[in-house]
């Protein structure tokens, strides 16, 4: 099948627009993220109102900026006025300021007023993310009644599956799913379907860990609230994947020594790829250093016993993998809250006798490897070393994200390139110290 820019390098526009016809709006919005500004534009144009808009709201915010840019100013206003708040919201936090007067001039009062109001929450905070357009029920009603409140305002809203119910004073008492309203009687009482103790989230507290909640407590929908409990929207779980797909593309990027891209990888230039990697290489490079301060410390050890030199990149490369694994296994498990920073001094233990089993395992094959090379007390150094190595790069690799996190600092920052580098420079004053002792050097 032939793609769209193929046919738009034809200047097949026929053949564009049935194509564009026949997709589902995330297979257009992947094929416009890939193409350069003036295509994904002219592209975009082709689209019916309605169409356009399923379109526009799948694509990232820097995605959105793009088309935005190349609409004229009826389209754009009609565009921007149908978005939901929280998908313009996330769109205007990123954009240039000349494109969110622009944004904003175009609402009208009260989107413009919704919209004001999940700006004014913390960046990376559930307010950022959730949707204002709720339907709310009393507990007073009944179930005929409040299915009549879901006919009445449930074009509105972004979602209608959970249903908030509130008192008086917008207070937060439970929720109702539609599904309990839809199956009961119509003379039922709200009241005595409600769930009185849902998960619920603070509008300040962080999206990756309100999403993760949801993720655990298995709800389509997450109640948040203000600092008095009053009902200010919900985290609708389509929301909440793309803040946990977000949060986990930028740990896997950190891990990897990286900055996140923040727009599609085939869209990038080789500039902006080559930005968000050159600082780490940088750091990292820096960092190397001292491996090479380390090694030119112990030269005169090297001068008398030259065959050490030959697995210092054994030796390195088993130590930097072992801190690796541990510091991935890490993150993970602080992400998905199977460890907390409490629990340091247990994953210290963990992983040194993890550590040092790995090393007991490795250090059989380095035996047997010197022995094959060298002489049976270099061999014994190579053994040793690979014992205490590991287990020192797992008990850093483990606690060094912990530590991170205690200090507010994102663990991913500190995890496999870091953890890697150091544990080059200290494990070579380890396979040093340790030959300096067996073979009196």
């Amino acid at each position: 099948m032939t793609h769209l820019p193929a046919l738009l390098e034809e200047h097949n526009l026929a053949g564009a627009l049935e194509w564009l016809e026949t997709q589902p709006p995330y297979a257009i919005a992947d094929e416009l993220a890939r193409m350069d500004a003036v295509n994904s534009v002219i592209s975009f144009r082709l689209l019916d109102k309605d169409r356009a808009l399923e379109v526009f709201e799948e694509l990232d915010p820097v995605d959105q900026q793009q088309i935005l840019q190349g609409l004229r100013d009826q389209a754009f206003r009609d565009l921007v006025e149908n978005m939901d708040p929280d998908d313009r919201a996330r769109m205007l936090k990123e954009a240039p300021a000349k494109v969110a007067q622009r944004v904003l001039a175009g609402l009208s009062a009260h989107e413009r007023q919704m919209t004001a109001a999940l700006l004014g929450y913390p960046e990376g905070s559930v307010g950022r993310y959730m949707t204002p357009e709720t339907v709310a029920l009393q507990q007073d009603l009944t179930v005929a009644q409040a299915l009549e409140t879901v006919r009445r305002r449930g074009a509105r809203a972004e979602t209608i599956y959970t249903l908030p119910v509130v008192d008086a004073g917008r207070r937060l008492t439970g929720i109702v799913e539609l599904r309990e309203l839809v199956l009961s009687e119509p003379e039922t009482m709200v009241a005595a379907l409600v769930e009185t103790e849902p998960p619920m989230a603070k509008a300040t507290d962080r999206a990756e860990d309100a999403a993760r909640l949801m993720r655990e407590t298995n709800v389509l929908d997450l109640p948040v609230v203000d600092s008095e409990d009053r009902l200010v929207g919900l985290l609708t779980s389509d929301d909440a994947f793309e803040v946990i797909e977000a949060a986990d593309t930028e740990d896997v990027a950190r891990q990897a020594g990286a900055e996140p891209l923040e727009r599609h990888y085939m869209s990038a230039s080789v500039f902006q790829l080559s930005r968000t990697r050159v600082l780490w290489l940088m750091l990292l490079l820096v960092a190397a250093i001292l491996t090479v301060m380390v090694t030119r410390a112990f030269e005169g050890e090297l001068e008398s016993a030259t065959q050490l030199a030959l697995f210092i990149p054994l030796l390195i490369g088993a130590g930097g993998n072992a801190g690796a694994q541990a510091a991935t296994a890490a993150v993970r498990a602080l992400a998905v809250g199977e460890v907390r920073v409490g629990d340091l001094l247990k994953v210290i233990w963990r992983e040194c006798r993890t550590g040092l089993l790995l090393g007991s395992m490795l250090a059989v094959v380095g035996l047997l490897v010197g022995s094959l090379f060298v002489g049976w007390d270099v061999a014994a150094v190579i053994a040793l070393t690979l014992i205490v190595i590991c287990g020192w790069a797992s008990t850093v690799g483990g606690t060094m994200p912990l530590l991170a996190k205690r200090l507010k600092i994102d663990p991913a920052v500190v995890s496999a390139p870091m953890v890697t580098t150091l544990v080059d420079a200290t494990g070579l004053v380890i396979y040093f110290s340790i030959a300096k002792v067996i073979l009196g050097i």
